[in-house]
């Protein structure tokens, strides 16, 4: 192999390296009503951008944010693990990617309320804050 094969070849794998590491980061697991539309619309929105999901249907979402930590200001409809993190509410792929790559030092982000327009969410497009939360208060990590 000539060196400049093996240049192209080192390169390629170091590229690689971060997408086989974050590979495991677009598995979401989800807690949800089982009756709630808009977070089956979530997930779908997910599945559509690139994630898998394994959804639970649970009747008591309160005793599961709790546990999980998530400020009631901060709480949603559904509640979900992805790559470490809490994902709380209809938030936007965008804001998931970017605390994937971030890697900050919270608990995740929440989308709190359940704004109109945001994913899985019908009617007209509302502002959708996104905040971190787990360290100190919640501070706005984006507006989707």
């Amino acid at each position: 192999m000539t060196i400049f094969a093996r240049a192209v070849l080192v390169a390629a794998l170091l590229l690689a390296a971060p997408v086989a590491a974050q590979a495991g980061d677009t598995e979401a697991v989800v807690w949800k009503s089982p009756s709630c539309g808009c977070c089956q619309g979530w997930i779908d929105y997910l599945k559509r951008n690139g994630y898998t999901a394994k959804v639970i249907d649970v009747d008591d979402l309160d005793a599961i944010k709790a546990g999980m930590g998530v400020p009631e200001a901060m709480q949603s409809c559904h509640t979900a693990r992805i790559g470490g993190y809490i994902v709380e509410g209809h938030v936007p792929v965008e804001a998931i990617d970017r605390l994937l790559a971030e890697k900050p030092k919270v608990v995740g982000i929440a989308s709190p309320g359940m704004p109109t327009g945001s994913p899985g969410m019908s009617g007209p497009k509302a502002p959708n804050p996104v905040f971190t939360f787990g360290r100190g208060d919640p501070k706005l990590f984006g507006d989707y």
